[in-house]
């Protein structure tokens, strides 16, 4: 299947870079998704991995998906500064673009606190069909305890390069306590929604896989054996995600 992959821009303040692919076929009849990175690291700064596009130009090829990849602010050549709440009106902005092109049904799909993102963003808009999730953290009360370190790591990333921001640390270190994705869970009602987590995660324990799960009356949870923090490169997580998404776009034609 031919698919059409370009560079994009998701206007306003910030501007947010982003990769859209879509399917040869009318992008109104496709099962459409945005694709949300992680939290970069020191190892990783600032740019999201090249293998987010490749797996939005699979989806599309192999099943038929639009699929935006976006840069959340302060990542990529998007502008802005790291914040709970900004991050989580990119993903709504993200969606929204995706309207804008046509797309009718529309799934989030994360990897780590991008899994974390989805979830709390399919909890605020009730149209979105399902999520699905790659070790996400169940809340970010680790980051909050101390914000003093976790802006300086912020800054060490590239997320945050302004030295006079935040405003208030206060106030920006209580959205991360009050953005959770364990309170977001219940919100989904009966909506699909796959975790995937390795179980030698050493970053993000499985017991926040299984405390998400716990509040959801039907999830689909897999525990990948041997895999770390970086499951989403692991083939076994790879191919139950990519059978997930031909189930989810097999149900919507059916």
């Amino acid at each position: 299947m031919a698919v059409t992959i370009a560079e994009t821009t998701i206007e306003g303040e910030p501007a947010l870079d982003a990769f859209l692919v879509r399917p040869e076929r009318d992008i109104t009849d496709a099962p459409a998704m945005v694709l949300c990175h992680g939290f970069p690291s020191i190892q990783r700064p600032g740019v999201p991995s090249r293998s987010y596009e490749q797996f939005a130009e699979r989806v599309a090829e192999e099943q038929g998906w639009a699929v935006l990849a976006v840069s959340l602010r302060g990542c990529g050549q998007s502008t802005g500064q790291f914040s709970m709440v900004g991050w989580l009106e990119d993903v709504a902005r993200s969606i929204e673009r995706l309207r804008e092109e046509g797309s009718q049904r529309i799934w989030l799909v994360g990897s780590t606190t991008g899994g974390s993102l989805a979830i709390m963003a399919a909890a605020r808009d009730p149209e979105i069909c399902g999520v699905a999730v790659m070790a996400p953290r169940a809340d970010f009360d680790d980051w909050a305890t101390d914000p003093r370190r976790f802006i300086q790591h912020c800054r060490n990333v590239g997320v945050v390069d302004h030295d006079d921001y935040p405003d208030s640390l206060n106030q920006w270190a209580k959205q991360l306590r009050q953005h959770r994705a364990i309170d977001s869970v219940p919100q989904l009602g009966s909506r699909p929604l796959l975790i995937l987590h390795g179980t030698n995660d050493r970053q993000v324990p499985q017991d926040d896989a299984r405390l998400l799960a716990a509040q959801h009356p039907s999830p689909e949870l897999r525990l990948i054996t041997g895999a770390d923090h970086r499951i989403r490169h692991d083939p076994r997580a790879v191919a139950v995600l990519m059978g997930w998404l031909e189930r989810q776009g097999a149900e919507i034609t059916s």
